[in-house]
């Protein structure tokens, strides 16, 4: 018992440790490796009242504020901080077209845009695209500052969102519009034909980064969406916490990809291999016009030919019977309807009789009915000993089993082998052409560039100090806040949270208190002596003296010890009065014509002195 108290005891002390240690860290990322200040007034030292005095208050971070990123010339394709509102309009045209195939109130892309600042704002002057509106279309395009053309270099796009409130459903990804001398921005709508489709989409509980691209068929010309795996890495978070998330994707020439969420790989993968459907088309397909001859036989297995229902089988039997042995109760209700009208119902002020027919209150079940009841009694069903189904012959193997039939494998004359799907349809301009059941978010800091050095240091630039203050900002939140938004990512989480804190709790109850239901029940157990206690005491040691005289103690019972040593005997006096007071406790309850009964005829469980009869008596 001991030491299942030190197990609890310890698993206790461990998750206290655990939690504090937790709590700990979370104070210092709040404080940002800047120490609290505590002054003690000396002169309430000297007196001896040693009050603490609250600690100084955390000194205020001063403000951050935007500064705006320097890129060399030529070194992006498009490079936007959005300086100021005037981006929104000159630089970022708001679509006016309408959807095909889709009513009037519907086709409209009405959704409002704006350009403003975030709220909580974490860099003073910085401003993004703010998509304003619930359950509307939205589209805005931008030109780019040179078009993409894929050859030798790598392509990547980046840019940050930011779900102010949040996003429950709705896209957030940005279309890159292919070169053409179609291309009108002001007539930007969702079949405005693009190259790369990149960004987070969520609704409901089901989160996608997509990655779609549209491959030109070599042979026909026809375009096809080739779809990317999806991410292996965690990107939930960025729906929920309100921060703003820097989203990155990288296509390498070699035709490899990499997919980064806040600088963080998420995805990666190769055009030619982790793309749906396969951009190459299979060398071999079926034969469309092969046929499967009448005579095929691919059935494996066949009904036995010989086999015959035995004379016995009734298939007629039903699977339930009445049962035989039932009896009806001879209290059964046979007149007792079982469901009465109920007498509280009332007839409601508004009903008409002529519309609504003749008012009849509802039904309650009868309550004579509960312990016996009522109505016609019929006997319960059991299952039928007789039953046997409808007869099958048994199943062997077909002698005439030919194997699966497949048809036969032809060349595919649409087959074609592309082996740079890198080099894709240039871009002209980016998109973004979204729906969204939640408003306020806001993008920032796009750039297309085909160098990481710009990208990373755009990023250094632009999304790094945002992120710092936001996180410096929410450092404050609880631990508890904290522990609750890590099992968004990483649900089994719940399972160390159970681990770590009720299991420690229900051992510290169940080892340090095992029997604390029973003390209440049995006060001879506790410490504090009694009247009784004193009674059975002396009652004990009466016993005792006649046991002795008899020469032995009962079966079952410790030795008696010398007269000498006096510990001992004290304890085993002890030992006897406490199963001798719990013997008589239940005798006391015991009828007295069973205790006389039991007493003569020698089947008590230990001998009692005339002197105990007498005490019990008395």
């Amino acid at each position: 018992m001991k030491l299942h108290r030190l197990l609890a005891l310890t698993l206790l002390l461990a998750s206290v440790f655990v939690i504090g240690h937790c709590q700990e860290d979370d104070e210092d990322m709040m404080m940002v490796d800047d120490d609290e200040d505590y002054e003690i007034d000396d002169e309430m030292m000297m007196d001896g009242e040693a009050e603490e005095e609250e600690p100084a208050p955390k000194e205020t971070r001063p403000p951050k504020y935007f500064v705006a990123p320097e890129i060399e010339d030529g070194a992006a394709h498009l490079a936007e901080p959005f300086l100021n509102a005037e981006a929104l309009g000159s630089k970022w045209i708001v679509s006016k077209a309408k959807k095909d195939d889709v009513d009037e109130e519907l086709a409209k892309y009405d959704g409002k845009w704006a350009v403003e600042e975030p709220e909580p704002q974490a860099l003073i002057g910085d401003f993004g695209l703010v998509l304003k509106s619930k359950a509307k279309h939205h589209a805005v395009s931008a030109s780019l500052d040179k078009p993409f053309v894929f050859e030798d270099e790598p392509f990547i796009v980046q840019y940050e969102v930011k779900y102010q409130n949040g996003m429950e459903c709705g896209g957030s990804y940005v279309k890159l519009l292919s070169d053409n001398q179609g291309l009108k921005l002001s007539e930007f709508h969702d079949k405005t034909p693009y190259t790369i489709m990149f960004g987070p989409d969520k609704c409901g509980g089901d989160n996608k980064l997509h990655f779609i691209f549209r491959h030109k068929n070599p042979e026909t010309g026809e375009y096809e969406e080739k779809h990317a795996k999806k991410p292996t890495g965690t990107f939930s978070q960025v729906f929920t916490d309100k921060k703003t998330h820097l989203f990155t994707l990288i296509v390498e020439p070699d035709n490899n990809y990499e997919i980064l969420v806040d600088q963080r790989s998420v995805s990666s993968g190769n055009l030619l291999e982790d793309m749906t459907p396969a951009v190459n088309p299979p060398a071999e397909i079926d034969d469309p016009d092969d046929k499967k001859p009448s005579d095929w036989d691919d059935k494996k297995k066949i009904p036995d030919p010989e086999a015959v229902k035995p004379d016995d089988w009734d298939e007629d039997a039903p699977a339930k019977i009445p049962d035989p042995d039932a009896e009806k109760p001879e209290d059964w209700l046979d007149d007792e309807p079982e469901l009465l009208d109920d007498p509280d119902a009332e007839k409601p002020e508004d009903w008409d009789d002529e519309m609504d027919g003749e008012w009849e209150p509802p039904k309650i079940k009868n309550p004579k009915c509960d312990d016996v009841g009522c109505g016609v009694w019929e006997e319960p069903m059991i299952t039928n000993p007789d039953y046997k189904g409808k007869w099958k012959a048994a199943m062997i193997d077909n002698p005439n089993y030919k194997g699966e039939w497949k048809p036969r494998r032809i060349s595919n004359p649409g087959f074609f082998e592309d082996l740079e799907p890198f080099k894709m349809t240039t871009i002209a301009a980016v998109g973004l052409e979204l729906w969204s059941m939640t408003d306020q978010i806001l993008f920032d800091n796009f750039l297309i560039t085909s160098s990481r050095e710009v990208a990373d240091k755009w990023a250094a630039d632009t999304w790094a100090p945002k992120k710092d203050e936001e996180n410096y900002s929410s450092s404050g939140d609880s631990v508890v806040g904290s522990l609750l938004g890590a099992t968004e990512e990483r649900p089994w989480l719940w399972a160390i949270y159970a681990l770590v804190i009720l299991i420690p709790i229900f051992l510290c109850f169940r080892f340090c208190f095992p029997k604390g239901s029973s003390d209440a029940e049995h006060p001879k157990k506790s410490d504090a002596t009694s009247p009784d206690d004193e009674d059975a005491k002396e009652e004990g040691e009466e016993e005792e003296g006649e046991e002795e005289e008899e020469g032995g103690n009962e079966e079952g019972e410790a030795e008696a010890e010398p007269e000498g040593e006096e510990d001992t005997s004290v304890r085993q006096r002890k030992k006897k009065t406490k199963a001798d007071l719990e013997q008589s406790s239940e005798k006391a309850e015991e009828p007295a014509a069973e205790e006389e009964k039991s007493a003569a005829s020698g089947d008590s469980p230990s001998r009692k002195s005339p002197r105990q009869r007498k005490s019990r008596k008395e």
